[in-house]
């Protein structure tokens, strides 16, 4: 027997963790019957599943060719701080939004990672162009930190911009658009404004060893 039923203002999980429970508690099943749920909660099941997966091995692969390209743990993680700064905006926005963590939010918050480490990336880089130049490193910070504000700041804004269709949909499909646009917007907010503070400010305890081999170097 096939028993159907929609979900209306509560997140899928939670509803089956209930009904496992009072099925359980109250039900008294004859032998060699159960219950099984499938339909959308076993293809979100199965996709977390797939997701508990894929976003550690992405971040163990944004690690390493970070590294690669920076030459430093330290900086690499102080590039890899931009993810959990992402994530208190992602968050937030969720719970402003009333929404649940979800496969869609999930692959937001991939995406969001992508972009965060990109501006870090972005920040970085600048500034270990002017500590090479020959600046000392908290005014290569401070200056590093003014010339991308503007870089920054438009890459949050133009990729903000293109997700507000998809936060405002409403119709068909908007239960997958919205929670996806909502993270990343609310995840760019964050990320964006913590940036251009935490980064440079902590770029000297991250970066002692960098600097200190370009020190030796010179």
């Amino acid at each position: 027997m096939v028993v159907q039923a929609n979900i209306e203002g509560r997140d899928m999980g939670s509803v089956v963790a209930e009904l496992d429970q009072r099925i359980t508690e109250e039900v008294d099943l004859p032998a060699g019957y159960s219950v099984v749920f499938g339909g959308q909660f076993e293809n979100q099941r199965r996709a977390q599943q797939t997701l508990m997966v894929v976003v550690p091995l992405s971040l163990a692969l944004i690690f390493l060719l970070l590294y690669f390209a920076f030459g430093s743990v330290g900086q690499v993680l102080l590039i890899m701080l931009n993810v959990p700064l992402a994530l208190i905006g992602g968050v937030i926005s969720l719970w402003i939004t009333g929404q649940y963590l979800s496969v869609p939010s999930s692959i937001g918050f991939i995406t969001l990672f992508g972009l965060a480490v990109l501006n870090g990336v972005v920040m970085i880089s600048a500034i270990n162009q002017r500590v090479e130049g020959g600046l000392p490193p908290a005014e290569a910070a401070f200056e590093g930190a003014l010339t991308r504000l503007r870089p920054v700041l438009m890459t949050a804004f133009t990729s903000a911009l293109g997700l507000i269709p998809m936060l405002m949909a409403s119709g068909i499909g908007s239960d997958v658009q919205r929670p996806l646009a909502s993270v990343v917007v609310g995840g760019l907010v964050s990320a964006t404004l913590l940036t251009l503070v935490v980064l440079p400010t902590l770029y000297q305890t991250f970066s002692r060893g960098w600097i200190g081999d370009r020190t030796h170097q010179a």
